[in-house]
């Protein structure tokens, strides 16, 4: 599973991230097949990801935004059980772990503000036995150097997401090593 995921990732350079419901709309009358769900709650997130996948796409939740979820393995167990969702996006190590034990595909997203994130992320490729399927940088438009050099460090492909508005974002971030990019700026969403 994970490998396909990874493989649909790259084969998709722009993932539609949606923050309400006139970006599910949208984002269901584009051709863009992996969407990540930034929004919603406990009782709404079963139908969202319902409706992305009814689309035919590939839902990832962002379980972190998830209004009634925690940062504990039970919030990965209701995805898991109560969503058709695909997978999960979290800033937590730890429940990425636990979403690859019960069968979800993993993006670990980091936020690069400084050296100390490169070292977060340089030691937990290092260290972790547990390793995401990919890894996201947030901001997106980091110092193509940056990505570069993340994309050296970690084990598992590297994507980028954040302060994404034009095709010159998105090409500096692909051309740098990302294999491909996040946005909820609908503009983006339809670059050619």
């Amino acid at each position: 599973m994970c490998r396909e995921f990874v493989k649909t990732v790259e084969n998709t350079p722009i993932v539609a991230a949606i923050k309400n419901k006139e970006g599910l709309e949208v984002c269901l009358k584009t051709d863009i097949d992996v969407i990540f769900v930034l929004y919603g709650d406990v009782c709404s997130i079963p139908h969202i990801v319902k409706k992305i996948k009814d689309a035919g796409k590939i839902a990832m939740v962002h379980i972190d935004l998830i209004n009634g979820l925690s940062g504990k393995n039970v919030a990965v167990d209701y995805i898991k059980n109560n969503t058709q969702a695909d997978g999960i996006i979290t800033t937590k190590n730890n429940l990425i772990a636990h979403a690859k034990e019960v069968g979800l595909n993993t993006i670990l997203r980091y936020f690069v503000l400084d050296s100390m994130a490169l070292l977060t992320i340089e030691n937990q490729a290092k260290q972790s036995n547990i390793q995401p399927d990919i890894i996201e940088i947030i901001p997106g438009v980091v110092v193509p150097k940056i990505i570069k050099c993340i994309d050296k460090i970690s084990k598992v492909p590297v994507m980028a997401g954040g302060l994404i508005s034009d095709k010159e974002d998105v090409m500096n971030a692909l051309s740098s090593g990302a294999i491909s990019i996040s946005t909820t700026n609908q503009n983006v969403w339809f670059l050619d």
